[in-house]
């Protein structure tokens, strides 16, 4: 059976990218959400729990096993090297979990696969195609605070600071979705469906 084809999702915090998703999953297209499984497997992985208290130490996880996820980020925060430590063993457990989830979708036309980082399609992924979902500043600003009331104006400018520009996240794109509530989103993601659906059969 051939393999499905492979789409990324991507997205500043607050461009819309788990709405755009939200379509995809509409028409019966499976959305593995990266960033998600990446914490489902920190917390039910036995091998990536055994490696991740190999780089970090016993204090990883509290007394009832589960994943010490504010201890971890105060250690890795200002230390590089423990950083790529982390990352080292967590991204080759989810890249074996993403395969395992593609195989188990092989009778799909192509799947999509969500993430908050990603690189351009073919650079260290099996990703296809990427998609970058994008929106105005003011927009993203105004919509994580309806949907993190407890994050202040300055929190959530610093969260967008941490991550790459805008500028940066196109050069990844091989499709834009504008999510700026002066187009309508529906009809751009069924365009790129058609498409995908057309790619798949040639």
């Amino acid at each position: 059976m051939k393999a499905p084809l492979q789409i990324g999702v991507t997205g500043g915090i607050g461009a819309g990218k788990s709405v755009v998703c939200r379509i995809f999953q509409a028409f019966g297209i499976p959305i593995y959400e990266a960033d998600e499984r990446a914490k489902w497997l920190t917390e039910n992985d036995p091998i990536l729990k055994a490696d991740i208290v190999r780089v970090l130490g016993a204090q990883a996880y509290d007394a009832l096993g589960r994943y010490n996820r504010a201890w971890v980020a105060s250690q890795v925060f200002a230390d590089p090297t423990l950083l790529a430590g982390l990352n080292g063993v967590i991204h080759p457990r989810v890249m074996s979990d993403t395969d395992a989830w593609v195989n188990e979708h092989a009778d799909k036309p192509y799947v999509v696969k969500e993430a908050a980082i990603m690189n351009a399609a073919g650079q260290n992924n099996s990703l296809h195609k990427v998609i970058v979902v994008q929106a105005p500043l003011a927009l993203r600003i105004e919509r994580i605070k309806q949907r993190d009331p407890h994050r202040s104006e300055a929190e959530i400018i610093n969260i967008i600071n941490r991550q790459i520009s805008d500028a940066e996240r196109l050069k990844l794109a091989d499709y834009v979705i504008d999510n700026d509530e002066t187009q309508l989103l529906l009809p751009q993601v069924v365009a790129l469906h058609n498409d995908f659906l057309r790619q798949e059969t040639i």
